[in-house]
């Protein structure tokens, strides 16, 4: 039988459904080969050779791949069809060979397919080819310039920047983006504008509202009203006149449908509508496309397949009617960069079933599959067909002229499917709403209209809103930086890397995300420049089409970036600081009002102000007269209430003792009373993390200094629970039994019925001996061939499948409720298969397992020989790893 080989077990037992008996279908569980954490794993001086390693998970799925090309000699590769599934497919074949399972007989091919359906499996089959060399070397490429710059750059940070982490090619653009943009925030200052609007009501006693656009006969621009003073003479020059209908314009207009899904745009709109994350919304489409549902989901392709679009429109007449069809069908142009990545858009595998229809289980798949299934009928519906109407008032002498603008939809159209999210709106338009989708009463010109209130509305100019996942995609696609594969990966590391944390949705610089970016801005400004990262992608999708030389690309970017690395080699750290205080000096020391020198310290008035860095990496602002003037503020710009307001500001005082904020070297905390000779260590409270130091008041201020807080008497024994925030969090306590609690504010509201189920709870987890509960399975499976109940557990390191004494941890990707007793089988046989080579074996297994002691024996001189010449090596870099370097 044909050796079919995927990357997931789900994928695997799908396509062997549709394959049938001919075929032994087995999954490589991804990458079976990787670069080794380690220098010299790629060799500029010898040709940029790499140097690759069978992971060890992958060793016993090379060993079955190989088991099986023993009984038939043909080798069918079926990876994912992008640039990724190319590159598994080329790992799987070296790894064979260095294994000499394929042979000169052996026959390998590669066949793709954009769906996982019996139909495009079944035609993927009868086309088969070789594996792509061009989509190899971009690969090779992508990995090589990751594992370059995160291999020689990181250490650059470690040495130079303390705090730091490893820094990788497009990870750090995408950390400057997010930086400039904190950055365009702080330089923003609010500017003040006024409207008027009024309230009318019609002859047949209808009201609708509208908004004043000229003035004294002049149109008012968008700060002609700067005070409530001039809005107030407006809001007069309204009252005092009489106010007709001068115009009643009505005018049809159509609004058409958004393209299909591509990768980015499905990561934005998961993230708009339902605030998912890239990473999870990947996770998902991942788990439909190997289930067969939708076709595969990283694409920068807009178009889809004919017979698709006929399907589509099918189902829009069945479900809606052959109006909503329209009489052609809708073509969409293909945006991607390079056509040998382009794929179809992201679809459902079949028009006619909605998510009812499929009974997806999972709650975030059932989202995403609904919102590709609407969307992609969408996109094939009729347009949607408006009326706008404008109306304008004004008053006899022309003084005075207001303006109403709405709506109505004739005909919905697509709308009555989908209608694609917004982001937020950019300051300088914020005001120019869409017209108001509300029908405006009927009007005709000449009538007069009553005025039944006129108000002035006070605005402000906003700030431009901080990135979210889905904008920051937006953005990274529009400057042509990563690619589809890259998207969810780049965002995600950022935020592991503590460079970038997610507040509320929107992604907010941490101090040493900000110094990370000065740094590399001042010293490696080439390398995180937009045009030149975007550039070096364009390079690889010319490799990738055959087009460039892939060692020669690299050849290119060493020969600079290697004399850039070797330029900071005799930086002191004290000059890199000093050089970044300076870079960032607009930012950090704006100018005062009063005209005095903004690096002076407002409270010794003798030190000068400069930036600091502290043990744990972030930064602070201190002054130079230390320890005899103690000031410090948080990293960033003043308030603007000064510079005493941003730390160490009084929140006011209670039973007369004032309440600070201060700011010290393990971050902000409040503090009743002064630090005296009696008293030295007066009470403090460090603020949770969360609690902005802008936002702190006396109150919050109180709540802090008060705990613990006492929730009561244990109803078993009496003794107090206490709610309080540790070094690890919120907690909750009885005797000496503590118990994490989600949220800061639960420590403020939570009672005894919750309390004393979480302190039971944590009692029922403890270890055996100590009262702990049995954990009960996540799903019992059935029973294993060779006796005894097999079920999938959950674990402290996540779930996992148990038989027995044996518990095999489930693939990585891998989901409990989409393991079959099948999978279960292999992975603990698997597992058993393993043990027998140790000293432990299962209790069945005890014939074979002296002779695998023997054997592990017999390997001692082997190994040890190999541990006495790996004390010649290399010493590795402490810190840096594979994930702190690549970007896909």
């Amino acid at each position: 039988m044909p050796v079919v080989v995927v990357e997931s077990p789900a994928k695997a037992k799908t396509i062997n459904s549709y394959l049938g008996s001919d075929y032994t279908v087995l999954a490589s569980f991804g990458h079976v080969r990787d670069l080794p954490p380690k220098d010299g794993s790629v060799d500029p001086e010898q040709d940029f050779a790499m140097q690759w390693e069978v992971a060890a998970d992958s060793k016993k799925h090379l060993k079955a791949i190989a088991d099986a090309l023993k009984d038939d000699p043909n080798l069918i590769l079926a990876t994912d069809p992008d640039r990724e599934g190319e590159a598994i497919s080329w790992h799987l074949t070296e790894a064979l060979r260095d294994r000499k399972a394929i042979k000169a007989a052996t026959q390998v091919s590669r066949v793709t397919f954009n769906a996982i359906t019996k139909t495009a499996v079944a035609e993927a089959m009868k086309h088969p080819r070789q594996v792509d060399v061009p989509l190899v070397d971009a690969y090779l490429a992508r990995r090589a310039l990751d594992y370059l710059v995160g291999f020689n750059l990181s250490p650059v940070l470690w040495r130079k920047l303390p705090g730091a982490k490893s820094a990788g090619r497009v990870q750090s653009v995408c950390l400057r983006l997010i930086v400039e943009r904190e950055m365009e925030i702080e330089a923003f200052r609010a500017q003040e504008y006024w409207t008027v609007e009024a309230v009318l009501k019609t002859p047949r006693g209808r009201e609708f509202a509208a908004r004043l656009v000229s003035l004294a006969g002049r149109k008012l621009d968008k700060f002609d009203l700067k005070t409530q003073a001039e809005a107030d003479l407006a809001v007069a020059a309204v009252n005092h006149r009489d106010l007709t209908v001068t115009s009643v314009e009505a005018k049809p207009a159509s609004r058409h449908p958004s393209a299909p899904f591509m990768t980015s745009t499905l990561q934005q709109e998961a993230s708009r509508k339902f605030g998912m994350g890239a990473k999870a919304t990947m996770s998902a489409a991942q788990r439909l496309y190997e289930a067969g549902h939708i076709t595969y989901m990283r694409t920068d392709g807009i178009d889809m397949a004919p017979e698709a679009v006929m399907a589509a429109r099918d189902a829009i007449k069945g479900r809606f009617g052959e109006e909503y069809v329209p009489k052609s069908p809708r073509m969409y142009k293909n945006k991607a960069k390079n056509a040998q990545e382009a794929h179809e858009c992201i679809r459902p595998t079949d028009m006619s079933r909605d998510a009812a229809s499929l009974r997806i289980t999972d709650n975030d798949q059932r989202k995403l599959y609904d919102l590709i299934w609407k969307r992609t009928l969408a996109s094939q519906m009729s347009e949607a067909r408006l009326e706008r109407t404008t109306v304008e008032i004004g008053s006899a002498d022309g003084q005075v002229g207001l303006r109403a603008s709405g709506q109505v939809v004739l005909f919905d159209g697509f709308m009555r499917v989908y209608t694609e999210g917004r982001d937020d709106v950019a300051p300088a338009s914020a005001d120019t709403a869409d017209e108001d989708d509300a029908r405006l009463p009927q009007m005709a010109q000449g009538e007069r209209t009553d005025k039944q209130s006129v108000t002035p509305e006070q605005h402000f100019t906003q700030p431009p809103p901080r990135y979210t996942e889905a904008t920051l995609v937006k953005r990274m696609e529009e400057l042509g930086i990563g690619r589809p594969s890259t998207y969810a990966s780049i965002v995600t590391t950022i935020q592991d890397r503590e460079y970038v944390r997610k507040d509320n949705g929107r992604l907010i610089p941490e101090d040493k995300g900000r110094l990370v970016t000065a740094f590399l801005t001042n010293y490696f400004r080439r390398y995180v420049e937009y045009d030149f990262t975007a550039g070096l992608e364009d390079q690889l999708d010319e490799i990738s089409a055959g087009e460039a030389d892939y060692k020669a690309v690299l050849a290119q970017f060493w020969r600079d970036f290697s004399a850039a690395i070797g330029e900071t080699a005799e930086l002191r750290i004290g000059e890199v600081l000093e050089k970044i205080d300076e870079v960032l000096a607009p930012s950090l020391y704006p100018p005062r009002a009063d005209g005095s020198d903004p690096r002076q310290c407002p409270v010794c008035g003798k030190g000068r102000l400069s930036m600091r860095t502290a043990r744990t990496g972030g930064a602070f602002i201190g002054c130079s007269n230390y320890p005899e003037c103690r000031y410090t503020r948080p990293f960033g710009p003043p308030s603007e209430d000064g510079e005493t307001a941003s730390a160490e500001r009084l929140l006011g005082h209670d039973n007369g003792d004032p309440i600070h904020l201060k700011d010290g070297r393990f971050g902000p905390y409040v503090q009743r009373g002064e630090a005296t000779t009696e008293n030295p260590k007066p009470p403090r409270a460090s603020l949770p993390k969360g609690w902005l130091p802008q936002d702190m008041d006396l109150e919050r201020a109180l709540r802090l200094l008060a705990l613990p807080r006492v929730v009561g008497p244990h109803p078993e024994d009496g003794q107090p629970i206490e709610a309080s925030i540790g070094r690890f969090g919120p907690y909750v306590k009885h005797g000496s039994t503590y118990a994490n609690l989600t949220e800061v504010a639960d420590v403020f509201e939570i009672g005894m019925n919750r309390a004393v189920e979480v302190l039971a709870q944590k009692a029922a987890g403890r270890g055996a001996g100590r009262g702990r509960a049995a954990a009960q399975p996540l799903r019992a499976l059935g029973e294993h061939p060779g006796g005894g109940e097999i079920a999938v557990m959950p674990g402290r390191f996540g779930p996992y499948v148990k038989w027995g004494k044996i518990n095999a941890t489930l693939p990585k990707g891998s989901e409990p409720e989409t393991i079959t007793l099948d999978d279960a089988v292999a992975l603990v046989d698997a597992k058993a298969g393993t043990k027998t080579t140790k000293k432990k074996a299962p209790a069945k297994a005890k014939a074979e397992a002296k002779p695998a002691a023997k054997t592990k024996a017999a390997a001692k001189p082997k190994a040890a020989a190999k541990a006495k010449t790996s004390k010649t090596t290399k010493k590795a870099p402490a810190k840096a790893t594979v994930e702190d370097v690549v970007e896909d």
